[in-house]
């Protein structure tokens, strides 16, 4: 189920979102990795803080998608988000799908599906039109492997608390095959 890779640079802008997973993989957290790309430039990044992965008590609004979209803020005015493009290593959840539609990107790139919370799978058509017309391209499965041997490398962690026993946790643990401890 490897995505189709539109661009070479697909490709990579996804090995740094999936280099700002591994920062936050690094650090304890939940390796989602976040960049915002436009004029073939990165503008905004981020990487998911917050999970309390280890003490079992998560924020659930420090998203790598939220992150990157909170830098967008800070730059100057004129910036034109419908140029942009957001890379992010496991498809975004309906909070950051939301929130990226409202903030004016026209095309998410992301490598791995989530199937517990994953919110590009909406019907927008059914929406207010303020959705129904935002005119969003979803692009799944670019480095899929790479951000699923990364989930997996989490999963496995024996003090990871966070999404524990969860459909998420096992849904990974499956596609790893061989991988599963």
């Amino acid at each position: 189920m490897e995505g189709m890779i539109e661009t070479l640079n697909d490709a990579y802008y996804m090995e740094l979102a999936l280099a700002s997973a591994q920062k936050a993989f690094d650090q304890g957290e939940f390796p989602v990795g976040a960049v915002i790309v436009c004029d073939g430039r990165v503008v905004a990044q981020g990487h998911r803080v917050g999970t309390g992965a280890l003490t079992g008590r998560p924020s659930e609004i420090d998203h790598a998608e939220m992150r990157a979209l909170k830098e967008l803020e800070g730059l100057p005015l004129g910036f034109d988000p419908a140029g942009a493009v957001i890379f992010s290593t496991m498809e975004p959840c309906l909070m950051c799908f939301s929130a990226i539609i409202l903030s004016g990107i026209k095309k998410i790139v992301y490598a791995y599906e989530d199937p517990m919370g994953g919110g590009t799978c909406c019907d927008l058509g059914q929406l207010p039109p303020l959705y129904k017309t935002c005119g969003i391209k979803v692009f799944p499965g670019v480095l899929r492997k790479k951000s699923l041997d990364l989930f997996v490398k989490f999963f496995q962690k024996e003090n990871n608390l966070y999404w524990k026993n969860s459909l998420l946790e096992r849904y990974t643990l499956s596609q790893a095959g061989g991988m599963v401890k």
